[in-house]
Parts: C-alpha cells; sequence; structure tokens
C-alpha cells in the first residue's frame, strides 16, 4: 500500500493498494475510486462488532475495497473540514480515538471500543463513556476539525487540553479531566473542565471540535420561524 495526505482545510487521504490487499473505512468516507476497485460493505466482526462500532459513534457497517486486475486507487475525506493523518500501529502499538475520528485503516488493522478508565472522563471529558481502540500491524488514517498538532510527551509529563480537542493518543497516555474551579469557568470563558493527558506517548490535538463548528455556523442559519 501507498498513500499521500493532500490538501490544505479539507483533505484528503488518496490510497495506492494492490490487488490481494484489502482498505475498510468508516460508510461514507469513499470519495472517489478507480475503476477497478470493488467495494463490499459489511458489518466487520458480524452483529457484534457492528453493535459495538455503531456505540462509540460510527457507522454500523464499514466498507471494504479490494482492487481487481490491477492497483487500485481510493480516495477518503472527513465529513468536517479539517485535517487528516497517518498513524503507524506496527510494533505493538495501540492507539484511543475520539469518536468519529476513525477514517480508514488496512486490513491487518483492528478497530474495537474502549471505555473510559473513569466516570468522570466519561461525564466531562467531551469524549463520552466509549472509545474508539485500533491496533494491528499495519496503518490507520484518522480525521478531525481544523489543524492537527502532535506532542510526544515524556513520562510523567502532562498536557491539559480544552475538553473534546483531544483526537487521538497512544494506550501508553493516561486519560482523565481536572477541574479548573467555578470562578474561571463563569468568568474565563474556557469551561469548568479540562482533559489532562499524562505522558508518556504520543498525543494528536485538534484546533476545532464539531460543537464548536456547528455553534458557529448557527448564527448564520436561515430562521424559518
Amino acid at each position: 500500500m501507498k498513500y499521500s495526505i493532500t490538501g490544505d482545510n479539507l483533505q484528503f487521504v488518496n490510497v495506492e493498494f494492490m490487488p490481494g490487499e484489502m482498505i475498510y473505512s468508516e460508510a461514507g468516507s469513499m470519495i472517489y475510486m478507480s475503476g477497478n476497485v470493488r467495494l463490499e460493505t459489511k458489518a466487520a466482526g458480524g452483529l457484534m462488532g457492528g453493535l459495538k462500532r455503531a456505540v462509540s459513534g460510527e457507522s454500523f457497517f464499514v466498507t471494504n475495497f479490494y482492487a481487481d486486475g490491477g492497483p487500485g486507487l481510493v480516495g477518503f475525506g472527513g465529513n468536517v473540514p479539517g485535517k487528516c493523518m497517518a498513524i503507524d500501529l506496527r510494533g505493538g502499538r495501540q492507539w484511543m480515538l475520539q469518536k468519529t475520528a476513525f477514517l480508514a485503516a488496512e486490513a491487518q488493522v483492528s478497530l474495537d471500543i474502549a471505555f473510559q478508565r473513569k466516570f468522570g472522563a466519561a461525564l466531562f471529558g467531551g469524549e463520552g463513556l466509549v472509545l474508539q481502540k485500533v491496533q494491528g500491524e499495519g496503518t490507520v488514517f484518522i480525521s478531525g476539525a481544523g489543524d492537527f498538532i502532535e506532542y510526544n510527551l515524556l513520562p510523567g509529563q502532562i498536557m491539559k487540553v480544552s475538553t473534546a480537542n483531544v483526537a487521538a493518543w497512544e494506550a501508553s497516555v493516561s486519560y482523565d479531566i481536572q477541574s479548573l474551579g467555578i470562578k474561571t469557568a463563569l468568568f474565563g470563558g474556557e469551561g469548568l473542565f479540562v482533559t489532562t493527558l499524562t505522558g508518556p506517548g504520543r498525543i494528536v490535538l485538534q484546533s476545532m471540535t464539531m460543537s464548536k463548528l456547528a455553534n458557529s455556523i448557527v448564527p448564520y442559519l436561515p430562521n424559518r420561524g
């Protein structure tokens, strides 16, 4: 498999793959494909696998892509203005993704769900009770709103992040929430809680969130009375 990521703030993941290889994606993520690419929509992992994805915020089905008779080309894109990123999971790496971050992956990558370790993180951290976990000897592609920035946290190093601006993090990173205090929440405009990420491991942050994007558009929507 070969891939490239093109575009600025509405990015494509362009994947070239050979017969015998398979790429799968979140249903509806495909933007274009070459004429020799065959697709198959199915509930990977059966009924339980589909239910797990639905619980984590993804669609019940995934779409599998196969190349017939030669190299195939498929382009994937996110559902909001933002960035795409490739994460290499080879070597036993595991990553946690916020809901809706998964875009596509090689067949060797498994997509599962994981639960927040602490109820407070689920209730106030902006990601919900269920997260996505990816692992396997392949590459996974993620998408997010706005721009991405990546940090590699040292053991014990802490990064505090505004709610829901965490796109993905290595499973070695501890994830929790922390209160900023009532005064800061009322007068500072930053909300009552922030996400705390404690190293070691890599983290990927996004500059925009779905809720912020939606709220910024609401004042400009036509008023239908």
